[in-house]
């Protein structure tokens, strides 16, 4: 039973000592850090993702970008409202598109409705697709 264990304790060790001899070329590095930059991954995706200590990645980014220990990134309100109106023009957008349809379904609706007058019968009625029960086979013609 205790040479089980050794066996164990060895393939664990084997493992921590084969995470620890890793190397990770400048390229890499350098592209995890514009990740973090840009905002694509945070720092505990990368740690999982690569196996990479969090400590790892923050000196990364303390050696491979403009930021020094310490210090705090900022957010800019400019970037913010600016991020701001392109939404609010996104929405004012959709809300024309959406009104320009209703008013397209509505004057469908009109026109119907008119045609059904002029031909004494209701055209939704007659044309409107039926619907199914679901209990009746169908039928191919």
């Amino acid at each position: 039973m205790s040479r089980k264990k050794q066996t164990s304790k060895k393939s664990t060790s084997f493992e921590k000592r084969r995470n620890a001899t890793r190397y990770f070329s400048d390229e890499f590095k350098r592209s995890k850090v514009q990740k973090l930059l840009k905002k694509e991954l945070t720092v505990q995706q990368i740690s999982d993702l690569y196996e990479v200590s969090r400590s790892s990645i923050y000196k990364w980014l303390y050696k491979y970008s403009s930021l020094e220990k310490g210090t705090n990134q900022v957010v800019q309100m400019e970037s913010e409202s600016f991020k701001t109106q392109q939404l609010l023009a996104q929405v004012a957008e959709l809300e024309r598109i959406i009104g320009q349809k209703q008013l397209e379904i509505d004057y469908l609706h009109k026109t119907i409705e008119i045609a059904s007058e002029e031909v004494g019968y209701d055209l939704k009625k007659k044309y409107a697709a039926k619907s199914s029960s679901g209990s009746n086979p169908t039928t191919k013609k």
